[in-house]
Order: structure tokens, then sequence, then C-alpha cells
């Protein structure tokens, strides 16, 4: 029997740890069985290990592979899958997507969707033109858009050229459930940072240039200096995987930090690392609505994050984290220095994010506006469809 469902093809550039992706995780999961079909394509590849966070054993995945370059070697092969599978939304993520909504449009396919998660480290904050005019170049190919942050909406309006009726600004959501405070801090499985006198900062990222690690780690390297006493209880712990993964190794050893920093790797146990940390710190040069800030805030964290793409509209600076500049460890490890010596407003703080979480930021928010976007987008097509065969028998 066949499904009738209609199916949605989500297009990335790669299907793996990532805030992104796992926004994607969120999504599928949460999403009623009998609504959508899935298919995730990427680009290049899906990782088995993160494709297993879908729960869902009706999704399918796909990797193309793709070599540097421009896709457009891949628009034969892309043209001929949209064409068999028929779709009814191909939905584009981040600029490294985007090009497949060519194929896409050429093939029939009736909605394709493009979201703005953020900006990557060779354009941070979206000002490079050249990105710009690409996004422009590609907008007549896309039905509809959706933007994770104000600012990335603002942008795609005023940098892009956008038609607000054409967006949508959907922020993430967060599983509260699943992320969510304990008592006191509880013990990581292999850290070395577990014992209850120590303070434990954190950070949760991929191991990228857009991330920027070596901020916090330069931030943490002078919080201690300018607070020696702190050496002895105050730690940090990196969690993620990524290519930078040997030059991070190096700049610790380089600044004698080997004794108080931690690089653990990738690991799928996030709520159980958040568990761990006194501290949450995002030191990322461009963000839109991050889902490791929201799940940090969720699980009763106080947040330090640079005040870059829509950071700003998830922590209430002095109130549920503290927000700095980017690439700037001097500010960075002043806040560092000022929730080590503050616990009170750590306690505070934490519990004012849960709070702003709950109230904003819940996972099936996030799910009922996809949901309705997806609905309201295909039945404008419908409703186009239908007014232009009226006209042509006219």
């Amino acid at each position: 029997m066949n499904d009738q469902r209609p199916l949605v093809i989500h297009v990335v550039f790669r299907f793996d740890v990532g805030g992104l992706e796992n926004g994607i995780v969120n999504l599928i999961n949460r999403m009623p069985v009998d609504g959508y079909r899935h298919l995730i394509l990427a680009l290049t590849e899906c990782a088995p290990g993160f494709c297993s966070r879908i729960r869902r054993q009706d999704v399918e995945f796909m990797s193309l592979h793709k070599p540097e370059g421009h896709g457009i070697k891949l628009y034969p092969r892309l043209y001929r899958l949209f064409r068999e599978l028929r779709p009814a939304i191909v939905h584009t993520r981040n600029l490294a997507a985007l090009e497949a909504v060519v194929p896409a449009w050429l093939a029939g396919v009736p909605v394709r969707i493009h979201g703005e998660h953020g900006w990557d480290s060779f354009d941070p904050d979206g000002s490079v033109w050249k990105y710009q005019f690409m996004r422009r170049l590609y907008s007549p190919f896309v039905s509809a858009y959706i933007a994770l942050s104000r600012r990335i909406e603002n942008y795609m309006i005023d940098k892009v050229g956008i038609h607000p009726e054409r967006l949508r600004r959907i922020c993430n959501g967060v599983d509260a459930d699943r992320f969510a405070p304990v008592a006191s801090r509880q013990p990581i499985e292999g850290s070395p940072y577990n014992d209850p006198a120590l303070f434990v900062f954190g950070a949760v990222g991929r191991l990228q240039a857009v991330k920027d690690h070596a901020t916090l780690i330069r931030a943490f390297g002078e919080f201690l200096t300018q607070c020696p006493a702190a050496r002895s209880t105050a730690r940090l712990i990196i969690v993620g995987g990524g290519p930078l993964r040997a030059d991070l190794d190096a700049l610790v050893t380089q600044l004698g930090l080997g004794d108080c920093v931690w690089l653990a790797g990738e690991r799928s146990d996030i709520p159980a690392v958040n568990a761990g940390l006194d501290v949450f710190v995002q030191p990322s040069q461009g963000e839109g609505i991050s889902n490791t800030l929201l799940e940090a805030m969720a699980s009763g964290l106080p947040v330090i994050a640079t005040d870059v793409g829509g950071n700003s509209e998830l922590v209430v600076d002095g109130e549920t984290g503290m927000l700095v500049p980017a690439i700037d460890p001097p500010r960075m490890g002043a806040a560092l220095a000022a929730l080590f010596n503050d616990r009170a407003k750590v306690l505070a703080m934490g519990r004012s994010g849960r709070a702003r979480v709950l109230a904003q930021f819940s996972l099936d928010a996030m799910v009922g506006a996809y949901l309705s976007y997806y609905g309201e987008t295909r039945a404008g097509v419908a409703g186009q469809q239908k007014t232009s065969e009226v006209g042509n028998k006219g």
C-alpha cells in the first residue's frame, strides 16, 4: 500500500553533530507521525551515529558525497531524485544547501522552503556582499523563507531583499523535560573534574572556526591570570569534535592550561554534561537561535555568550546570563571571573533562564509553527495553481 502522507525532503550540507542538525532532529521526532513523511538529504554525508538520534523508524537518509566546489554537477542527480520521489516540500537550510532549490524547481516540486539558521566563519555577521548576492540570485526559486532569529529576519529583508510576506520567523525550541535542572552538580562520565569542590565552566559545540573555542580557552587563561587563586578550583570542559581539535589541544598546552582544561570530544549525553556544569559558555562568532544555549538555559545554567546573531534574543544580559563581544578574550575572561566569584548570582541566573525557556521557547510551540507554515505555504501554492487554471480556461 502506498504511503499517502506528503513527503518533506530536508536538504542540508552535512547531517552530523551541530545546532542546525539538532534542530531537525527535534522537529522530526516531535512532529505527528501521521502528518508528513521525511527524508534527510545531505549533499555530503549523513553521519550514521548522528542519524540514530532520529527516533522515528520511517525517516530515510541519503548522502550524495558532494565534492568541493559548486554543486551544479549534482543538479541532474537531484533533478531525477526529486522527480522520482515527488516531495510536497523541499526544505533547504543555510547557504551551503540553498543551491538545491534550482533542481527542485526544475523538477516541479510545488513548495521550496529555505531556512536561514545563522552565518559561518567566512561571513560571521552577514556583511559580505558576495553571499548576500548569492542569496538574492537564488530567491526566484524559493517559495518561502524561515528565519530563526529577528536579526536574520531583518538581514533577509534589508540586505537580501526578501519581501516580508515571503518570510516567517520561527525560533528553535528545546525539550525542557530532557534538559532539566538538577539539585546539585552531577558527575560527568569520564571527566577528571567531578570533585564537588570544583567550579566547572563548560561549552558544547563542533570544533570549527565559527564556534571560536580558541577565544574561550584564551579567556579562561586571562581569568586565571587575573584571579590566580581560582586555579585550584576553576575548570573548563569543552565538548565536541571537529577539524580544530589538534589546534585547540596545542593552544591549551601553549597557555599552560593542561591541568584545568579538558577537551572531552564528541558526546551524545549532553543533558548529563549540562548537569555536570556550573556555568555554560558560548564563544561563537555567529549564531542563529542556538540550540545549545537553549538546552543550557533549560538545564538551569547561567550562560555567558557572545552578543552575535540571535543570542541577545535568548539571553537577558544580567538576568539569565551575560553577553560579551565576540573575539574578545579579556571581556569574556572578566565575565568568567564575575560568575565564579558570585555563586548566588549563578543560581539566580540559572532559575531565570529556565523560566524564560519554559515561557517562550518550548519545543511544542516550535513544532506547531513549522506545521502551520508548511500547511499555509502548501495551501497558498495550491490556491495559485487553481487560480491559474481558472484563468487559462477563461
